[in-house]
């Protein structure tokens, strides 16, 4: 499992607090954290004004990159300001994110084309998200087009299919696994990645249906997850699926991570 650490994110409140602060070592602290949690990337997201956001991500990824190795997840809803943050960041990461609303491939695939750049594509276009999987790969074989236009390998792209809320839509997961099973089926070469807190918003224990949802999501298919990666429960069931889909010889992954104490006793 492929994991994009999610606690660096200006929406969670003390993380919007300490960018208000311009606490730098608050910001340093989550970064080591997950990057010590096993974190394959450290998403960067402000949650600021679009008109202080490229500085504000400036500062960010300068404190991400000084506590950690790491590399960074650079994450806004604007291409303009992925644009500058690529350029911001000293080593390749993943750019979070393009989807065929508006011009966000036009924007950020020219510029991530020749480069080691990875990017999360969301499944949605101007309408908004689909509500069927039919649609949703309707939306992911343009997004498929457009890749190919600027030489971008498919290898690279991280499908975000988008889950919807479980409390609101009782097929919200079956969904979400239909869509990633005829994705894999139309290209095995694609990632597919989702943000595990989304199903959960509203009901109680939510630790326990993102636990379930991405054991299940893996089994559709999915090899990414954005995560906190210091949650321990979280993450040794990320690397128990692993081992029991058979991507992990041996499981030597798992044996490792109990060992390094990615995930307790």
């Amino acid at each position: 499992m492929i994991v994009i650490g999610e606690k660096i994110n200006g929406s969670i409140p003390s993380v919007g607090k300490a960018i208000a602060a311009h606490d730098e070592e608050f910001i340093k602290k989550l970064a080591k954290l997950q990057s010590d949690c096993g974190a394959d990337y450290i998403d960067c997201c402000a949650s600021v004004s679009e008109a202080v956001e490229a500085q504000t991500l400036e500062w960010m990824i300068k404190a991400i990159e000084d506590a950690a190795d790491t590399p960074v997840c650079v994450d806004s809803p604007s291409p303009e300001i992925c644009v500058e943050g690529i350029g911001m960041c000293s080593r390749p990461g993943i750019v979070n994110s393009v989807s065929m609303e508006g011009n966000k491939t036009d924007v950020i695939f020219p510029v991530i084309a020749d480069t080691k750049w990875n990017c999360i594509a969301l499944l949605c276009d101007d309408t908004g998200i689909p509500k069927t999987p039919e649609k949703r790969i309707e939306v992911f074989k343009r997004i498929l087009e457009e890749a190919d236009k600027y030489g971008i390998s498919h290898d690279r792209l991280f499908i975000d299919p988008l889950v919807v809320t479980l409390s609101t839509d009782e097929e919200a997961f079956t969904t979400f696994a239909d869509t990633v099973r005829q994705i894999k089926e139309i290209d095995p070469d694609v990632h597919i990645t989702s943000g595990l807190s989304n199903i959960s918003f509203g009901l109680p224990k939510r630790r326990i249906i993102n636990q379930a949802f991405m054991i299940l999501a893996a089994q559709a298919g999915m090899d990414s997850a954005i995560m906190d990666p210091s949650n321990q429960m979280l993450t040794g069931a990320a690397y128990a699926a692993d081992a029991l889909l058979g991507n992990d010889e041996y499981c030597m992954e798992y044996i490792g991570a109990y060992r390094d104490g990615l995930f307790g006793e």
